[in-house]
């Protein structure tokens, strides 16, 4: 497919130069990640609660633990929680820094003694 010839060259280089911005797949992707409510919802609850466990999550969320368990994965796969054994347990944590700013950005609020960025791992 031919290009669409310019109708204002110096227009058409300040748009490109914006196509040069670093990790545009990884914010698609982030966006993709995000564009689901109860993926978010999920988020916004691992950011407030830190070291939860699913069945918590599910009933917060009014969700099963199937569907909770799902989502932390696809979550997990792409590195923004990470889990830790607690007995017979697991418990979720938030890990992605961009995301935890993001979730600030929307209003996202930490438990009163919260200290940090998920207390920095």
């Amino acid at each position: 497919m031919a290009a669409t010839p310019a109708l204002n060259p110096e227009d058409v280089q300040r748009a490109a130069a914006a196509l040069h911005t670093p990790d545009i797949d990884g914010w698609a992707n982030r966006f993709e990640l995000l564009s689901d409510g109860n993926r978010l919802r999920l988020l916004l609850c691992l950011h407030h609660a830190p070291d939860i466990c699913v069945g918590d999550l599910a009933a917060a969320l009014d969700m099963t633990g199937t569907a909770v368990s799902h989502a932390l994965r696809l979550l997990r796969n792409q590195g923004w929680v990470s889990a830790t054994r607690d007995g017979r347990s697991m418990r979720y944590r938030l890990t992605d820094d961009t995301v935890h700013e993001l979730l600030h950005t929307i209003g996202a609020t930490h438990y009163h003694n919260h200290t940090g960025a998920e207390e920095k791992r």
